[in-house]
């Protein structure tokens, strides 16, 4: 069985007197170890389908099966869970907090499972991606470059085994966006699935396949 299996996934949302037909009928399978990139003009449905491939939101119809359990039907709590276990966020915009060092960004998510050695963890992680020595700056301390690897390293603390990366360029210059995806192509090949949002091509040509939405449905699809 695949990872991921989404099965005639539609997503709708009411805006008023309107339905907005998000998802339309999407069915896709992505391998464990895969890397593919998802892309798509604004509105085409890439924000929605990241959401509920991260269990942060649940299909109007449809089935999605995450390991071979179908989450479309969870409550708000056990999607948590199945977020906290098996799932690292990568955001265009870091979303660190500002008050807190690198270190303590990255303990983050074992805070939120109540997990020890939080702090030993947390390092590891930073030395995985190359940013340790960065450990007690603050986010307004650090380039573009070096906060995103601590996102990253706050998505790998967990050891999730499916990373979702929403522009993780975006914010980017082309040097350090580049040395960014090299990275996250290092960690596909220890075994991790990735998905990324993206808006550029030459972003795109570092994973292995792209989906191209467009108003909520795929239209194409590209194997490297």
């Amino acid at each position: 069985m695949p990872m991921i299996h989404l099965e005639n996934i539609v997503k709708i949302y009411v805006i008023g007197d309107t339905k907005v037909n998000a998802l339309d009928h999407i069915s896709l399978d992505i391998e464990a170890g895969e890397i593919i990139s998802i892309m798509g003009p604004s509105g085409s449905g890439k924000s929605t389908m990241m959401n509920l491939l991260g269990c942060l939101d649940r299909p109007t119809e449809g089935k999605y099966e995450l390991d071979s359990i179908d989450v479309s039907r969870m409550s708000d709590d056990e999607l948590a869970t199945v977020r906290n276990k098996k799932i690292g966020f990568v955001f265009q915009s870091y979303n660190l907090l500002p008050r807190l060092n690198a270190v303590m960004n990255v303990e983050l998510p074992l805070i939120y499972n109540g997990m020890g050695n939080r702090h030993k963890r947390a390092v590891e992680a930073m030395e995985a991606v190359g940013i340790a020595k960065r450990a007690h700056h603050k986010p307004s301390e650090m380039s573009g470059g070096e906060q995103q690897r601590v996102a990253i390293a706050r998505a790998l603390v967990n050891d999730p085994a499916l990373i979702l990366a929403d522009e993780p360029t975006g914010n980017l210059d082309t040097k350090t966006s580049h040395s960014i995806m090299e990275f996250l192509q290092e960690l596909n090949r220890k075994g991790i699935t990735i998905v990324i949002v993206t808006h550029e091509e030459d972003i795109a040509g570092y994973t292995k396949r792209t989906i191209y939405l467009r108003d909520g449905s795929i239209v194409n699809e590209k194997t490297r």
